[in-house]
């Protein structure tokens, strides 16, 4: 959603006939990966004299992932005539390419401007009023300058329904041309409906002519007149959340297959700011539909009150966001998760490079893929040195974090996206309660999808007040009972699965009752005050930690070893002191192994070799102090 400085600054660009693709990583880092897996991603203002600099200077930064705003659909004048623009991609392509780097070019969703709209009539929404998002009142969505900080004075600001399809057929052409250009990928800034903006909040828009046509063909329901406009309780109201976040998943798919009808390699990535929570339902996108139809997912992710800064987040945000990326490698399923967040803007008590340093490692240890920006644009630093360390660090360990993350032996937590839809205030509670409280115990999780529900192998797994399952669903949870696992219920219990030994029914949710004490006193709050429901999980782990809960863990299997990523959020707090406590007496078991092979790996430093303790029930390592973050593998 945040523009960078130089959205309007794209000139023509002398071009080479010559179409050259950068290699793609899959042939070096996996079959099941690509260069999207492991960016390192810089954003740079293109200019006719600049491009050979900034290739040059990606090269020198350790940036691999070259973002170029180049927004052809977004403004009218190029959605109509895109041809300078089209050379300018090109040209940026070819010279990332000839030094085998990758590009990816910003385009907007469902948002289009005209400039100076106030001195021409050939502005989108006076040519093409139909094509327009409405409310349910029939107000337009027109937007001047100042409404928001990317829309200049005179500027008209305008949102585009999907089914329009005039607008629609046009878009996909561009895309078609944009994908010709050799461009290594697309990327789809917020493709949304028009719900967040002030006055559209609780529209749960659009009620355009195409749009409404679309629903009532699709489910014999006027969506003028036969919806109780949010009341989740309404099954027609419930219908027209389905039918919404269905379109831009939709749409989505039909840009990636345009795309890739010209140009198989090329790469669609959708920026969205909503993550787990209520937000993705009002705008529509949702990342857990979306991840199943693009390449990787750009989060610009934000929930709840506050600036989102690195420099202002207490522990428990940490913990949060935590939760959030580890779902989104979770619905992912090998794609690659892109984390736009912004670590500092000009807060003068707290240093902007220990702020893009603590973002940089929350969001490396998750296996998400860190994107550094100052203040809320896309391109620059706010620390250029210190995202060159960043960076460079990243690019020597690129293997420890971005290789295949699989699973040992889990506790799993689902999330069910049906709940969350309708009940997202209760589910988010429960969900998020939980994974902190695994996260601060060290216990390994997993978090199970609909998606990959029949393949977890787990021996318990939690259902966080899950009030909706699907036929499919609930077969799949009766198969995974009778295999004698645990299942755990907590809240309401949907599933209908009678009394059994291995059948945990919680009434009152755990995870909600550790979210609330999170809140009320997060210092005072350990996992030890939820020592039943812990007990109940059977846990059988094949790797044991001891460390303080404000260490967020992450327990997983990389390239076919034990590996345990240390997030430390000690000390730290928001807006007085970014510098965290090191935590010390830290150890680690790996049950059952027999021989030495420890090593650890802290956050901007280099490796070290340790040397474990043999005992009956493993090998135990204590490991050095943990400043901001650390991993810790076993190799036999």
């Amino acid at each position: 959603m945040k523009r960078s400085a130089y959205s309007a600054m794209l000139v023509l660009v002398l071009l080479s006939p010559v179409l050259r693709v950068a290699p793609d990583s899959t042939e070096q880092n996996g079959a099941s990966q690509n260069w999207t897996n492991y960016v390192r991603i810089g954003a740079y203002g293109l200019r006719s004299d600049n491009v050979d600099q900034i290739v040059r200077s990606a090269q020198e930064d350790s940036v691999s992932g070259i973002e170029v705003d180049n927004d052809i659909p977004g403004r009218y004048e190029s959605f109509v005539n895109p041809e300078e623009k089209l050379k300018a991609i090109r040209a940026v392509a070819e010279k990332a390419h000839a030094v085998g780097n990758h590009a990816f070019v910003y385009i907007a969703g469902t948002e289009c401007i005209t400039a100076n709209a106030d001195k021409t009539s050939h502005t989108l929404a006076k040519e093409h009023p139909d094509w327009l998002q409405r409310k349910i009142t029939g107000e337009p969505a027109i937007f001047g300058g100042g409404t928001a900080f990317w829309i200049a004075k005179g500027d008209e600001d305008v949102w585009v329904t999907p089914y329009a399809p005039a607008w629609r057929k046009t878009y996909m052409e561009r895309v078609r041309q944009i994908a010709a250009t050799g461009i290594d990928g697309i990327y789809v800034d917020i493709p949304y409906w028009m719900t967040h903006f002030d006055g559209w909040e609780d529209t749960w828009a659009s009620f355009d002519d195409y749009t409404v046509a679309a629903f009532q063909k699709q489910t014999g329901l006027n969506a003028k007149k036969d919806l109780k406009l949010g009341e989740f309780s309404d099954p027609s109201f419930r219908k027209w959340v389905e039918f919404r976040i269905q379109t831009f998943t939709d749409f989505m798919q039909e840009i990636d297959q345009s795309a890739k009808s010209v140009n198989p390699a090329i790469k669609t990535i959708p920026e969205i700011y909503p993550g787990i929570e209520e937000e993705s339902v009002r705008v529509g996108a949702d990342v857990y539909s979306l991840y199943a139809v693009v390449d990787a997912v750009a989060h610009e992710y934000e929930f709840g009150a506050g600036d989102h800064m690195a420099s202002s987040r207490t522990p428990l945000d940490w913990f949060s966001y935590q939760v959030g990326m580890h779902s989104f490698r979770a619905f992912a399923e090998g794609r690659a998760t892109w984390i736009l967040n912004y670590s500092w803007d000009g807060d003068r008590k707290v240093d902007r490079r220990e702020s893009m340093m603590n973002l940089a490692v929350s969001e490396i240890m998750a296996g998400a893929n860190f994107w550094d920006a100052p203040g809320h644009s896309m391109a620059g630093s706010n620390d250029l040195p210190t995202r060159r360390k960043i960076f460079s660090w990243i690019k020597a360990n690129e293997k420890t974090f971005y290789s295949p993350r699989t699973p040992i032996t889990p506790i799993g937590v689902y999330f069910s996206p049906q709940t969350r839809n309708f009940f997202a205030k209760e589910f988010v509670a429960s969900y998020r309660g939980i994974l902190i409280l695994l996260m601060q115990k060290h216990l390994e999780f997993q978090i199970v999808t609909p998606r990959t529900l029949a393949g977890f192998q787990g021996g318990a797994l939690i259902l966080p007040d899950v009030r909706l399952i699907s036929d499919r669903e609930n077969s799949l949870l009766h198969k995974y009972v009778a295999r004698n696992n645990a299942l755990v219920i907590t809240g309401v219990n949907a599933t209908g699965i009678g009394n059994a030994a291995n059948v945990i029914r919680l009434d009152k949710c755990p995870g909600k009752d550790y979210s609330a004490a999170l809140q009320k006193d997060f210092d005072a709050t350990t996992p030890d005050r939820e020592h039943e429901f812990l007990a109940s999980l059977r846990s059988e782990a094949a790797v044991h930690v001891i460390a303080s809960p404000l260490l967020a863990t992450s327990i997983t299997q990389v390239n076919g070893t034990p590996h345990v990523f240390f997030a430390n959020f000690a000390g730290l707090r928001g807006g007085v002191n970014p510098v965290q406590t090191p935590q010390t007496d830290v150890q680690v078991t790996i049950v059952g192994a027999t021989k030495r092979g420890g090593f650890f790996l802290p956050f901007l430093g280099d490796e070290q070799k340790l040397d474990g303790i043999v005992s009956a029930g493993g090998v135990t390592y204590h490991l050095p102090a943990i400043e901001k973050g650390a991993v810790f593998w076993y190799e036999p």
